[in-house]
């Protein structure tokens, strides 16, 4: 059986990512890219389905501590036995044009008896491979080939075939190391020479310091702001400037449930908010890479935007059952591909144009093809806008006349008009203004219950949804409205469950799915910067550690959060959480310097 979700770490390559065990397992891995088939699936099943393992032999009386290495993303896992100590260090190079994984095993003290297995099942576990032994620059390499598919191990001591397992047990004396590696190759390749890892992880680990070490101090938690957004950027391929929404799938938000998503893929939404965040925190380079990616993405007629692609732009995404996995902790189905990919979500164009808007503000000068896709995009929104759509929160139910859409699409016009006002780019303005104007007031008389004091869900009911915290963030209304604080108690009264916020309330129907759900972080993130504008920088401050503490022991946070059992529930780590957490510290920070 997997681990507790928040018992993994990520380790990454800006080109995909691997999730590590605290018992050295890494369970998941999908090679070469984030939505390429995993040959490492046991997250989702058994160790049958593919790992690789790497840690004592003895589990009894041995203890665990992780770290990432400074602020980089190499893992060390420090292992503590009756009779020795072993540290395990994990990393995956970067900017080799290849995809290594590589391991090193470390005696420090004592003598520690050393487990190595490796697994690897295509295909998201189905595919058992032909697996040689080949010679490649005088080293024996064990190489694991089907399909298109070949995978790679070298290292000092190669494991021995076992029932389709390939295992092996050796000892370790203070001072003794073994490195070994993975590498991932087309399977018509030829096998790659070995790499100068020690130089090639050095560089890797200084790259991630440097990077690091252009982030704001001035904020509270600045090293979990770091860890963010270190992991943000881990999420972003390097080559594409695909931003993923969580390298995981199907890991479940109700657990045994049916809510298990395909996260792996590029939500606009959820990359233009992660911009926001990475603009906000100082970083524009992301922004140049991204909006070159949105460019290919969406480019052709802009009514055929889609609020999702694959990592390279790409447009199908077909959802689809893997019935041979058991899924995690018998959460079925287990799901690949997204069938979200062909819904309406009017509110994506308006965080678009907030990342761009932002961008622009930060120094980057917007191309004659930027703003004209920019410009048809808004245009398109101006003949739609009024219609029905899914939501944010990706509804299975019946479209709805949501009223955090109906907010976006202002948004979406408020940004494309600073952009002629304030940048000097050109536009059909005043009808802009007045579509704008016309959105607002639908908002406000079919959005709002007067009775309560609060607006609602979608126009047609009285419920709440924690999307309609964005309110006074996007700008739409002041922090201190009082329909803002009525929305804010409101949402408090229906919507907090043990100190934390859902979504929305599952039993209302609306998602169309069976089951409940957890408190889902990033809410509870935007509650924390909804506190900071309306001037409850107490209950800011407090939210805001709160939510921090839930973060595992290396500074990594899921989707949801089960309170009621302590642990971690949704894709992981998951972008929305750290992205929210870091906008929420940013928030903190500019109420503390209001108040001064």
């Amino acid at each position: 059986m997997a681990l507790r979700i928040e018992d993994y770490a990520i380790v990454g390559d800006r080109g995909t990512a691997a999730l590590i065990g605290r018992d050295g397992s890494i369970d998941w891995l999908c090679l070469p890219r984030f939505d390429s088939p995993a040959c490492f699936a046991a997250l989702l099943g058994d160790p049958d389905n593919g790992r690789w393992l790497l840690a004592p032999a003895e589990t009894d009386g041995v203890t665990a501590t992780r770290t990432y290495v400074g602020d980089s993303a190499v893992l060390e896992t420090t292992f503590t036995t009756p009779t020795g100590v072993l540290v395990l260090r994990d990393v995956m190079p970067l900017s080799d044009e290849r995809a290594d994984l590589v391991r090193t095993v470390r005696c420090t003290e004592g003598t520690v008896a050393v487990r190595h297995e490796w697994v690897v099942r295509f295909d998201y576990g189905r595919v058992r491979p032909w697996v040689t032994r080949q010679q490649v620059a005088g080293q024996e390499v064990i190489v694991a080939t089907a399909g298109p598919d070949k995978l790679m191990l070298r290292g000092p001591r190669l494991p021995h075939a076992d029932d389709g397992h390939h295992v092996d047990d050796f000892d370790l004396a203070a001072g003794d190391e073994m490195t070994f590696s993975t590498t991932w190759v087309r399977s018509w390749r030829d096998l790659p020479e070995p790499l100068p890892f020690d130089d090639r992880i050095e560089a890797t680990r200084a790259e991630h310091e440097r990077w690091a070490g252009h982030c704001r101090e001035d904020v509270p938690r600045a090293d979990l702001v770091r860890r963010s957004l270190l992991t943000l950027r881990l999420l972003t391929h390097e080559e594409t400037g695909g931003i993923v929404a969580a390298p995981t799938t199907s890991l479940p938000e109700c657990f045994g449930g049916e809510r298990n998503w395909d996260y792996r893929y590029c939500w606009l939404r959820d990359a233009a908010l992660t911009l926001e965040s990475l603009l906000a925190a100082g970083y524009t380079e992301e922004a140049r890479d991204w909006r070159r990616w949105l460019l290919r993405a969406v480019a052709g007629d802009p009514e055929d935007l889609q609020i999702m692609y694959t990592v390279d732009g790409g447009r199908q995404l077909p959802e689809r059952e893997l019935e041979h996995l058991a899924g995690y902790e018998g959460s079925r189905p287990v799901r690949i591909g997204n069938a979200a990919v062909g819904q309406r979500q009017t509110d994506v164009l308006g965080e678009v144009m907030i990342a761009l808007e932002d961008a622009r503000a930060a120094g980057l000068e917007e191309t004659t093809q930027s703003w004209a896709l920019q410009r048809s995009l808004v245009e398109e929104l101006a003949g739609h806008w009024d219609e029905p759509d899914n939501g944010l929160w990706e509804i299975r139910g019946d479209p709805q006349h949501f009223t955090h859409s109906r907010v976006m699409v202002w948004v979406a016009f408020d940004r494309a008009i600073r952009a002629v006002e304030e940048h000097g780019l050109d536009g059909p303005v005043e009808r802009w203004r007045d579509l704008r104007e016309q959105v607002r007031a639908e908002v406000l008389e079919k959005g709002y219950d007067a009775e309560r004091g609060t607006f609602t869900q979608h126009y047609d009911t009285r419920e709440l949804d924690a999307s309609l915290l964005n309110i006074p963030l996007v700008g739409f209304l002041p922090g201190d409205d009082e329909r803002v604080l009525g929305t804010i108690r409101a949402i408090e009264e229906d919507l907090m469950r043990d100190g934390f916020l859902r979504r929305y309330r599952t039993q209302s129907g609306v998602d169309g799915l069976d089951g409940d759900e957890h408190p889902f972080l990033a809410c509870s993130f935007w509650l924390v910067s909804a506190y900071a504008r309306a001037g409850r920088l107490d209950d800011a401050h407090d939210l805001f550690e709160r939510l921090c503490d839930l973060a595992n022991d290396v500074g990594l946070l899921s989707e949801e959060y089960d309170v009621g059992n302590d642990r971690m529930a949704g894709n992981f780590p998951q972008a929305f959480s750290h992205l929210t957490l870091v906008q929420a510290a940013l928030s903190l920070a500019r109420a503390a310097l209001d108040r001064a």
